[in-house]
């Protein structure tokens, strides 16, 4: 997608709602996404040296071995998995959605550096599925049997809510019953040198679902996923994705460049940037800002949560809005005005 297009999503009143039923990290300094409200880093959260170890995970690359860990918290948050960690839901109907920029990076450098160096014949049989750009997604649907759509989004600083959207997308249109939305970074040397700073070893995990679907199996919804845009600029996001001062925003989840053009453009009493306290986070960030707004808003938090990624120093700017989940929401009574 260029910097001149624009793509968006409605919300209607004929379209199927989509909710976040279950949130999971492996994100060192944040134990819970309770957590991310801030301040971070925190104590404890989740610890590679110990959490990166286990026979499930051998001969699988850092990411998919953090995605892993991120998605299984994320299902059994939900609700969706047993006591013996079994996919309990609709397998055929359920989707991964992974963002990620630098994932496997690391592999698809160590396969080239060892083609050039001794040549294909030399190449591992168990390291070189870890080059497919699909295969953190890939080892998530096989851990858990999910048979869904299976897609990768590499798309730059918007990956991340644009997984989201498109997870959204896949419910709305019918193709899935539910997603895992996976944003996951690696801290690793390759990441490092193509960021220029150190990498952050991110990862987190949504289990996105329809409203009615989620309360026929009572599970327990914490955000709602509205409307998104991507476009050139944040105005234009804003914009198309039906951001108003009727519906005021109360957090607002962005980086610290978009301030300043952010403040002329919208009012919110609370902001979060998130990678200025962890670091960089990459295809990771915007489903990190969706697990930060589900935190806000189960918190009984007044206004909706705004996220935004990209800006001017990116090709675009993606926004995404969440609001209460259904059943939390005001009746027109309570808001006074007539039905």
């Amino acid at each position: 997608m260029n910097a001149t297009s624009t793509t968006h999503t409605r919300r209607g009143p004929t379209a199927r709602e989509v909710v976040v039923t279950g949130i999971g990290l492996a994100l060192p300094g944040a134990a819970t996404y309770g957590d991310l409200l801030g301040p971070l880093p925190g104590e404890g959260g989740f610890d590679p040296a110990t959490g990166l170890i286990g026979r499930e995970l051998r001969h699988k690359d850092r990411a998919s071995r953090l995605a892993l860990r991120a998605a299984e918290s994320a299902l059994r948050d939900a609700g969706l998995t047993d006591a013996d960690n079994t996919f309990t839901g609709t397998a055929d109907a359920t989707a991964v959605v992974v963002s990620t920029n630098l994932g496997n990076a690391d592999s698809v450098c160590e396969a080239t550096d060892t083609i050039a160096t001794a040549g294909v014949m030399d190449l591992s049989p168990l390291g070189l599925p870890q080059t497919s750009s699909n295969v953190i997604a890939g080892w998530v649907a096989i851990r858990y049997r999910l048979r869904g759509p299976n897609l990768t989004v590499c798309n730059g600083a918007t990956s991340g809510l644009d997984a989201v959207t498109w997870a959204r997308n896949l419910i709305m249109a019918g193709r899935a019953e539910a997603a895992v939305v996976v944003g996951v970074e690696p801290a690793t040397d390759v990441a490092t040198k193509v960021l220029g700073q150190q990498s952050t070893d991110a990862a987190v995990a949504v289990v996105l679902e329809p409203a009615d679907t989620a309360a026929s199996r009572g599970a327990r919804p914490r955000a709602a996923v509205t409307g998104y845009a991507r476009a050139r600029n944040l105005a234009a996001a804003l914009a198309w994705a039906e951001v108003t001062q009727e519906e005021p925003v109360g957090l607002w989840l962005a980086d610290g460049a978009e301030a300043a053009e952010a403040g002329r453009l919208l009012a919110a009493p609370r902001r979060i940037d998130l990678e200025s306290q962890l670091g960089p986070l990459s295809g990771a960030l915007g489903v990190l800002q969706c697990a930060a707004a589900a935190a806000f808003l189960e918190g009984g938090a007044t206004g909706n949560v705004l996220a935004t990624a990209g800006g001017p120093r990116h090709d675009a700017t993606a926004a995404l809005l969440l609001t209460p989940p259904p059943a939390s929401r005001p009746s027109t009574q309570e808001r006074g005005q007539h039905p």
